[in-house]
């Protein structure tokens, strides 16, 4: 018996074994394939570039001719320096002057603070602020209203409504009333991330006491507001309305081997212990400086080059865009230390939020299954920080299967775009005109969806700017299907062990380290440290205050006097710009090796099988339900119980659901007439929001699981001649076409025609 246990347990320990090596040969094969297509990119690019450089040449025949042509190089490429310098003279300057007036938000609107946190009874930082309309544009105080929630990841507040063609900008072009969750630089003494929460819905029960007449507000959180968006909804469900996770992770421990190396951070830090050191170092305050740092870390070449290299190409055009950008990236925010254990504790070393473990404060547990609210969930595939796996995994983890969440009458859409960045999604003027725009005007008839889960698809464009018009589908996935796009998931294991051991180590620095260092700092001291932060001496150096920027201030001066934006490229500014992309491509090699390193060491010891098994206990996934349990649930049978009541309403919305179920997708257009039909027709009309949920809830229920039954009652429900053409007039008017019906819809519309004697 022993020797079976040993040969049993040593075979196990062996394909665990075998599991790793599979994870580091996966890592690193898709790395070296990622990276050759890459290498293939920009050697294309400079293949292009160096044929430019040499077709460049060819009116320079003469030594004058090329001595003119370096004379002039020298002379604009010295003046673009001088004014370069200059506007890294003028982003030091704005720095401090940001700083000075307390980091207030980089909208481009006109607000006002209606709400102060630091007024309510649990004080915290945040501040609720109404966007003032631009002239012409109007906005209805009985449209639904939006609120938008900024993150507060080492930022401030602002980049939702950054541009005119923003989050902000799209809702009052549609007529809605705007607000803005916003924050202070400082936290309140012993925030906690309860305190913001609380805050937040205090924010909402103001706007609704502001707009009686409108629908509950819309809710649209961005990255880390993303996720303090869905503890909202799941804390406070009665005051949301739909909410939007705009590149928001929700799920940790996910992402792509060979790629997404963020979340191997904690694991090869030492869990949660450095930042509680910094913490209590900071006296009590995280410094946002070190998030932003780890931000810019993820594309060095970027961030640390390329960015100040196009200032310099492009000094005569790109200058403002530059110093607005700078003066959010720079604004850097703190968080209390019992705010950031929290975030590491539950989310991002913990994962508890997705598993459903989470408590936002003792006794008070978050469910994310309790959000009655519909839920859009936007992420990119060239979102390095929250990538599609973060976003979407919480899906998986949190309901057993697509079936739960048509139980429990709950609407998710998930849309991926191709390639923009993080920052992307929240800024990028052309993702505002399409995804954002195409997310409202979706918001505006989801709630007459069936409940369920889909992909959002946006389709071919017709016309340009703001004319364009998108075609809108709703896809219907299983989980299974929503996880093939995410990818595996196997390697998540490792990332229990990386919790245990952050667990651990909390305890041992709460009893031993921390309480010394705590009585060991002040605030001066910490004070002194944050100025003391490299980023903070880097985005100061230009300052005027500095003396050494005396002279580039000056010669600046002269410049502009008679500087002319270059239109003539010389052989030499070609060349220029190859020596910038072999720099910026240097930078990304080290890049590389850094993300191999660490994604390697990560594997080699967190995914080895003692480490596993070190971390078995905090790494297990949600069993699906089998169909028969489901269908005996006190929800199923309720809704059963109704498949011979109801009446024409019943019936209109049973069909259309029916004809729904025959098709993999829903078309926009479809949904809008189906809204329309729900809440300007009678009897919907009269119907309370609530009533018609329950009835599109109850009828999706009885479709799913008694399709039989439900069409055999149908001639009980319309029983008499009046409510025969009622119904087949809101049905036609919905489905629209039958030229335009699937072939299995239009089989099961000519059936409902025959049986019930329509036309």
């Amino acid at each position: 018996m022993q020797i079976e246990l040993f040969t049993q347990r040593t075979a196990q320990y062996f394909e665990a074994l075998a599991q790793q090596n599979q994870f580091l040969q996966v890592a690193n094969s898709r790395r070296s394939t990622r990276l050759m297509k890459d290498f293939q990119k920009k050697q294309e690019k400079s293949k292009i570039k160096g044929e430019a450089l040499a077709a460049s040449w060819a009116p320079y025949d003469t030594p004058k001719k090329v001595m003119d042509a370096w004379t002039h190089y020298l002379k604009e490429s010295s003046e673009r320096a001088i004014l370069t310098m200059d506007a890294l003279r003028e982003s030091s300057d704005t720095y401090f002057d940001h700083m000075a007036k307390g980091c207030p938000p980089v909208l481009v609107y006109d607000y006002e603070v209606i709400v102060e946190g630091r007024n309510l009874p649990r004080p915290c930082n945040y501040m609720l602020l109404k966007i003032i309309p631009p002239e012409g544009t109007e906005v209805f105080d009985w449209k639904r209203p939006y609120v938008i929630i900024d993150p507060r990841a080492g930022h401030g507040a602002g980049i939702g409504g950054f541009k005119d063609d923003s989050q902000v900008g799209v809702a009052l072009r549609g007529g809605h009333p705007v607000y803005f969750v916003a924050f202070h630089p400082m936290p309140e003494p012993h925030q906690e991330l309860s305190h913001v929460t609380h805050a937040e819905a205090a924010f909402l029960r103001e706007i609704i006491s502001r707009h009686p007449d409108s629908p509950k507000p819309i809710v649209v959180g961005n990255c880390q507001g993303g996720w303090a968006t869905a503890i909202l909804a799941a804390v406070y469900p009665d005051l949301v309305g739909p909410i939007v996770l705009n590149g928001a992770p929700m799920s940790y421990w996910s992402g792509k081997m060979g790629q997404d190396p963020m979340r191997y951070s904690a694991g090869l830090t030492g869990g949660i212990v450095p930042a509680l050191l910094s913490a209590d170092l900071g006296n009590g305050v995280f410094d946002g400086a070190n998030l932003v740092q780890n931000f810019e870390m993820l594309n060095p070449g970027r961030n640390w080059f390329r960015k100040y290299y196009d200032l310099y190409t492009t000094i005569d055009s790109g200058e403002e865009r530059y110093l607005e950008f700078q003066k959010w990236w720079n604004g850097f925010y703190y968080m209390t230390e019992e705010e950031f254990r929290w975030i590491l504790d539950n989310l991002f070393i913990g994962n508890k939020l997705a598993k459903n473990e989470a408590f936002l404060e003792p006794g008070r547990p978050i469910d994310l299954k309790t959000i009655k609210s519909p839920i859009i969930v936007f992420s990119s595939y060239g979102d390095n920080i929250t990538p599609p796996d973060q976003a979407l995994n919480w899906i998986a983890d949190t309901y057993t299967d697509d079936a739960e969440i048509e139980i429990l009458g709950q609407r998710i859409l998930y849309m991926l775009h191709d390639q923009v960045g993080h920052l992307g999604i929240f800024v990028s003027s052309s993702v505002a005109k399409r995804e954002h725009t195409q997310v409202a005007s979706t918001l505006k008839t989801i709630e007459a969806m069936p409940p369920g889960l889909y992909k959002l698809q946006i389709e071919e464009q017709k016309g340009k700017g703001c004319d364009a018009k998108f075609k809108v589908s709703f896809a219907r996935k299983t989980i299974d299907e929503m996880l093939l796009e995410t990818g595996e998931r196997d390697e998540e294991k490792a990332f229990a062990g990386v919790a245990r051991f952050s667990e651990s180590w909390e305890d041992m620095y709460d009893s031993t380290i921390g309480p010394v260092l705590k009585t060991m700092n002040s605030s001066q001291t910490a004070e002194v440290t944050r100025d003391l932060h490299p980023m903070r001496l880097a985005n100061g150096a230009f300052a005027s205050t500095n003396p050494f920027m005396f002279w580039p201030t000056m010669a600046a001066a002269a410049v502009k006097q008679n500087h002319k934006p270059n239109m003539a490229k010389t052989p030499f500014h070609y060349w220029e710009e190859m020596v910038a992309d072999s720099i910026e491509y240097g930078w990304d090699a080290l890049k590389d090796m850094r993300e191999a390193m660490i994604e390697n060491s990560f594997l080699t010891f967190w995914a080895s099988p003692q480490a596993v098994e070190y971390g078995k206990a905090l790494s297990f996934r949600r069993p699906k339900v089998p169909m028969q349990d489901l269908h005996s649930l006190a929800s199923i049978q309720n809704a059963l119980k109704k498949i011979e009541k109801g009446g024409a309403a019943a019936a209109i919305v049973r069909i259309v659901l029916m004809i729904a179920d025959t098709r993999t997708e829903v078309r926009g257009e479809k949904l809008e007439r189906f809204n329309e039909v729900l809440t300007t027709w009678a009897p919907f009309k009269s119907m309370d929001p609530k009533e018609r949920n329950f009835l599109i809830h109850d009828q999706t229920l009885i479709a799913r699981f008694e399709m039989e039954a439900g069409y055999n009652a149908l001639p009980l429900l319309l029983k008499n001649e009046k409510d025969k053409t009622f119904a087949y007039k809101a049905v036609t008017y919905i489905i629209g076409n039958e030229e335009d019906m699937a072939p299995n819809s239009l089989e099961l519309w000519h059936c409902l025609k025959k049986t019930l004697k329509w036309g």
